[in-house]
């Protein structure tokens, strides 16, 4: 199997998202991509222990895709080594009433990862300016000031929340937060194919919606507002990966693997050592507990 490196799916440039293959062949079977994805499970599991004694970062993952790109058996997938104490997954879907009545970053500010844990947005902020900007009536139930109709939404708006969506990302990641965004980049016909499969199998048929079909009509908007989405918010502090998903196996190794590496960088994550006056007396606190029994 072929080596690969994280940085090579890191945007630090505008990227023109039609030029991005959906697909990478790294000349592996499925059983060499599931070996490599256990090996990278088992350090990362190991490292978030390390990082819940330490308990100075929590980390952010961000998944992004089209329908069927992937996110939920990813997730599954890259995770399952984890102590569920250290993980916590959130899937968004269309705000409630209670979450209209704050602005559209409260319900994922309120959920951000405590120190020492992993949180999972399975979709994310960004719905709000992807979604809704295919949608721009969704706007309206957020009951805005000056905006009653589609038509009032400022020229400027959208600007204007990606840069908001930028300093919310700054904030976080100046007090301890690790964010690490993921684009599954899926191509139109491998979405086609996973469509038909939810409706030929029948132990698939409950993932199909209707609404999936609705959705895949937008397709080449999406493709553009997530273009524009990922060129304007890709920053140091919160990258966006763009990830080749028409293979969910190595999609789920080069996640795993981009996530192993970045958090290499914080050098100071360790377990806390033992104060020295308990060192000192290990042998006696030893010695009293087996003395018991």
């Amino acid at each position: 199997m072929k080596s690969i490196d994280p940085n090579d799916f890191k945007i630090t440039d505008k990227i023109k998202l039609s030029k991005i293959p959906t697909l990478l062949d790294l000349d592996a079977d499925s059983e060499e991509k599931e070996a490599k994805l256990d090996k990278v499970q088992a350090k990362l599991s190991k490292q978030q222990d390390a990082m819940y004694a330490h308990n100075r970062y929590g980390v952010l993952i961000c998944l992004q895709g089209m329908d069927t790109s992937g996110k939920d058996s990813l997730i599954r997938e890259v995770f399952k080594e984890f102590n569920p104490r250290g993980v916590v997954v959130h899937s968004f879907k269309t705000p409630t009433s209670a979450e209209l009545e704050h602005d559209y970053l409260w319900r994922h500010y309120v959920v951000l990862p405590e120190k020492g844990k992993y949180a999972i947005f399975n979709r994310t902020h960004y719905e709000n300016i992807l979604v809704t900007r295919v949608h721009p009536e969704y706007i309206l139930n957020e009951n805005l000031p000056g905006i009653e109709k589609v038509e009032d939404i400022p020229k400027d708006f959208w600007k204007d929340r990606m840069e908001q969506i930028n300093n919310f990302e700054k904030h976080i990641t100046q007090n301890g937060t690790i964010v690490l965004k993921f684009f599954l980049h899926l191509s139109k016909e491998e979405q086609r194919k996973r469509l038909l499969r939810r409706l030929e199998e029948e132990k698939h048929n409950w993932k199909f919606s209707v609404a999936d079909l609705k959705e895949r009509a937008h397709w080449e908007e999406y493709q553009q507002y997530y273009e524009e989405a990922i060129n304007k918010t890709s920053t140091k502090d919160a990258p966006w990966y763009i990830i080749p998903a028409d293979d969910k196996e190595m999609a789920r190794y080069i996640v795993a693997k981009t996530i192993w590496e970045e958090m290499q960088k914080h050098t100071d994550i360790k377990e806390p050592e033992l104060p020295e006056s308990i060192k000192a007396n290990i042998k006696i606190y030893k010695e009293q507990l087996e003395n018991e029994s």
